[in-house]
């Protein structure tokens, strides 16, 4: 039997998440405990870990003095106000010095306002971003920590024992100050929703473009996951077509209502990319697409007003796989340039000072977005870690002139033949239109002067100009 003062880290919320962490931990050796109102749940935890140095409580009095001073807790409940009254209950129990971790989805503006009230009170508190899911937590999660350097000093040896390993290296990295670890987390949400949106489109098109059979398009997904697009998401697409409802022997994918639910840190990448001025239009149409398969019964509407059925898209069946292999190829390097161009601009603007190449690095295993090209991208911020965009890096371009003709077949194609599309689309123009040297922008600034007096810059001249256009 364990005496107080005895565990080394508690936890708050034993969910799968939360319990799976701890879990881990105990693996590792680490005597560890949790805390949960609901007392099956703390039940749970001590019969999964029967053997191991584990506790669980329901009463957070016994919960908080059965930790070692001072004490490390990381709380795992959901974003917005559960998190407040959380610490709210804790702080009364707690001593300065004290260190509070938030685990959770929290958007980083909440950090950032609860690093400051704790902190002035002598708490350590940072947010930190876990990636990985239920078997991530318990094998290796990646993990971005963020806040009180000192605190994150005094976690680090667990955190690094329990994360995933690439190469030997752990996938968990000190981000930066703040919310940085939080803000980290939600740009890698928001990725994880352009690439979820990308998946759901090439089946798309195999399905109702190519009308290829569920057979053929599982045997695609595998043949991708054993090449360049090999990644957690495409190995688990490709395992998804191969699972039968054992109850009516029809695969279970195709007895799934066509309603995407989502929790919000996609939007909130969106909303934020919007307020850096930083254009991210693929996570925006992710995030729009799965608002718009919320409208079943317009759609069903719709279809039945301008769907007239359609043939397959004439294409060679071969050409046609091996070029949207091109455009997924294409399109995950754009999708992941969007989110690291904002890192970039949300590093100089909130003063974060992130190293895209050591975030790059933790993504590469043990993260939902952990995939092939992330050595790419670890490759050309360790190259150079001030590059503006990852579209510059010399490999990467040469990567995009490889595959962008097939994309522009591909998504012309998809295009004529009334196949939705819109993420790869949206890839194809952002491309065109951030490799374009003279947009035709000057014309909307001479517009806005036209109707507002809003004025205009002229090419090679100083000053700031308005005319009486009328």
């Amino acid at each position: 039997m364990s005496t107080p003062q005895k565990y080394a880290f508690g936890m708050i919320g034993l969910g799968t998440m939360g319990r799976n962490l701890l879990l881990n931990m105990a693996d590792h050796d680490f005597a560890v405990c949790g805390y949960d109102t609901d007392p099956e749940k703390a039940s749970l935890l001590e019969k999964e870990g029967e053997a191991k140095n584990v506790k669980g409580f329901s009463d957070i009095k016994e919960f908080v003095s059965s930790l070692q001073t001072p004490r490390s807790i990381m709380m795992l409940v959901p974003a917005g106000k559960i998190v407040d009254n959380v610490i709210a209950e804790l702080i009364p129990l707690l001593n300065p010095g004290d260190i509070l971790v938030d685990g959770g989805n929290s958007h980083f503006t909440d950090t950032n306002r609860r690093v400051d009230e704790l902190e002035s009170k002598g708490f350590h508190f940072f947010g930190m971003g876990v990636s990985g899911g239920e078997e991530g937590a318990r094998r290796g999660p990646s993990m971005m920590p963020g806040g009180d350097p000192e605190a994150y000093k005094v976690m680090q040896p667990i955190f690094e024992a329990i994360a995933a390993k690439v190469d030997g290296v752990p996938c968990v990295t000190y981000i930066g100050p703040g919310a940085s670890g939080h803000f980290v987390k939600m740009v890698h949400n928001g990725i994880e929703y352009g690439l979820m949106e990308l998946l759901s489109e090439a089946y798309g098109f195999m399905k109702n473009g190519l009308h290829l059979d569920n057979n053929k398009i599982q045997s695609v997904f595998a043949s991708w996951n054993s090449g360049r697009l090999k990644s957690f998401l495409v190995e688990i697409t490709q395992e998804i077509f191969a699972f039968k409802d054992p109850e009516t022997g029809v695969l279970l994918v195709d007895e799934i209502k066509d309603e995407a639910k989502a929790k919000g840190t996609g939007k909130w990448t969106s909303q934020i990319a919007m307020d850096l001025d930083c254009p991210t239009p693929t996570i925006d149409t992710a995030v729009s697409m799965r608002d718009l398969s919320k409208y079943k019964a317009l759609r069903t509407q719709l279809d039945s007003v301008y769907r007239s059925g359609n043939s397959p898209i004439d294409m060679d069946l071969n050409q046609a796989i091996s070029q949207l292999e091109e455009s997924f190829y294409f399109a995950t390097m754009i999708t992941y340039s969007q989110g690291m161009h904002m890192l970039a601009k949300a590093s100089e603007q909130y003063k974060f000072n992130l190293s895209l190449s050591d975030i790059a690095k933790i993504w590469r295993g043990g993260c939902i977005i952990r995939s092939e090209f992330l050595k790419e991208i670890y490759t050309a911020y360790g190259k150079n870690p001030n590059l503006e965009h990852l579209l510059l890096d010399n490999d990467v371009a040469q990567l995009i002139k490889g595959s962008v003709s097939g994309t522009r077949s591909i998504v012309s194609s998809a295009l004529k033949q009334g196949v939705s599309f819109s993420a790869f689309s949206s890839c194809l123009s952002y491309f065109d239109s951030i490799s374009t040297g003279r947009l035709p922008s000057n014309l909307i600034q001479a517009q806005r002067d036209y109707f507002g007096a809003h004025t205009y810059e002229k090419i090679g001249q100083e000053g700031v100009f308005h005319t009486h256009w009328h």
